[in-house]
């Protein structure tokens, strides 16, 4: 009898993996599934990025291996992006390594960085890879408790760290959309520093219906000594598809998450990385008319909320909104699985981000207005 390694029972399939075999099987019989869980922008990216991706398909060397670290001039653009768009100097040469995705960066850092035993912080609530990567690991979880009250905002005071080797941390923060300020993101770093933790920020969202500046946790002086920062081009250009992302940090973290990244891919298709770069080029012109989309959609879903009787933070960024049902005895779950059978509309239930996301629903604005219309209508019809 063959049997599965050890690691894979302590992890099941991906909530969202399965979910989607659920819905696919009730779309199968005939019933039209409204899709408000997932966070999966299906909106078109720059049309000159669509363009200067298909032209690169057709030279020569297109199809062949890419470099493990991404072509110079995709490097060059990651750079002059975040002094665009973080004001952050990053040296292109050896602070940035190009990724299929930031998600594959979650596991890339911690197969460098964590033996098995190894404490990691990790946030409850927060983004499930987090957790399931590290137990692949075999690293021991240490949650730390953010709150609503606390606008989501970790209480430095309250953590035990004395055998911590990492922290993660996510602002603006999924699954709540709560954003931190300088002076709060500098204690953090402050935070790390004092107690030698490698602080990796995952920082997806910050462009999407942000009213902060947009941060990086460079922007902190003394960051690169003990931070790694992962971004993502996925929900800033509607491009998730197309897995371009990037982790960004010192010299020597790069080259060490560059020995794990080098015996997994063999680097980027070329034209993606030059669609990548047409993207980076954009001016905020494109942000402004990218997130009056989704303030309109947001709108919507608050509409639901308020006929639903949801609590909800208007102040809140990213593609997502958070909202706590109000009826204390109230189930996410079940909640969420009724209805999914009365409405027809899946919404994820917030315990699946951890034990401070119970009580709370997750509603995606990846959907576009005639269906969140249509959702509307089945709520109060």
């Amino acid at each position: 009898m063959i049997v599965a390694a050890k690691r894979t029972y302590k992890i099941s399939e991906y909530f969202f993996s399965k979910k989607m075999k659920e819905i696919h099987n009730l779309e199968k019989d005939g019933v039209k599934i409204i899709n408000l869980g997932i966070g999966n922008p299906d909106l078109l990216p720059p049309y000159e990025v669509v363009h200067k991706m298909k032209k690169a398909s057709e030279l020569k060397h297109a199809n062949t291996y890419q470099s493990y670290i991404g072509i110079e001039t995709l490097r060059n653009s990651i750079s002059s992006w975040y002094r665009k768009v973080y004001q952050v100097d990053v040296d292109p040469k050896h602070e940035i390594l190009p990724l299929m995705g930031s998600k594959e960066g979650i596991m890339h850092i911690s197969m460098s960085y964590l033996d098995k035993g190894d404490q990691v912080l990790i946030p409850n609530p927060g983004y499930p890879t987090y957790s399931s990567i590290s137990e692949l690991l075999e690293a021991k979880i240490i949650y730390y408790d953010l709150h609503e009250d606390e606008n989501w905002i970790p209480k430095l005071e309250d953590l035990s760290i004395s055998k911590v080797k990492m922290m993660w941390i996510n602002y603006p923060h999924m699954p709540t959309g709560a954003t931190i300020d300088f002076e709060k993101l500098e204690k953090i770093v402050f935070f790390a520093k004092k107690n030698h933790v490698l602080l990796v920020h995952d920082n997806p969202y910050s462009l999407i219906l942000n009213q902060e500046h947009p941060l990086s946790i460079f922007n902190v002086k003394g960051a690169k000594n003990i931070a790694l920062e992962l971004n993502s081009l996925s929900k800033s250009y509607n491009m998730p598809g197309w897995r371009v992302g990037m982790i960004i940090g010192k010299k020597e973290f790069i080259q060490n998450i560059l020995k794990i990244k080098s015996q997994m891919d063999s680097g980027m298709y070329y034209p993606i990385q030059i669609g990548a770069i047409e993207a980076m080029n954009h001016n905020s012109k494109w942000f402004e008319e990218l997130n009056v989309e989704y303030i309109k959609r947001r709108r919507i879903i608050w509409e639901l909320c308020d006929y639903l009787n949801l609590k909800y933070e208007k102040k809140s960024a990213g593609i997502f909104v958070w909202a706590k049902i109000t009826d204390v005895d109230q189930n996410d779950s079940i909640w969420s699985e009724n209805f999914l059978k009365t409405y027809h509309i899946f919404v994820t239930p917030g315990r699946i981000f951890g034990s401070n996301g119970k009580g709370y629903l997750r509603f995606s604005m990846c959907c576009p207005i005639k269906i969140l219309e249509e959702a509307k209508n089945r709520i109060l019809s």
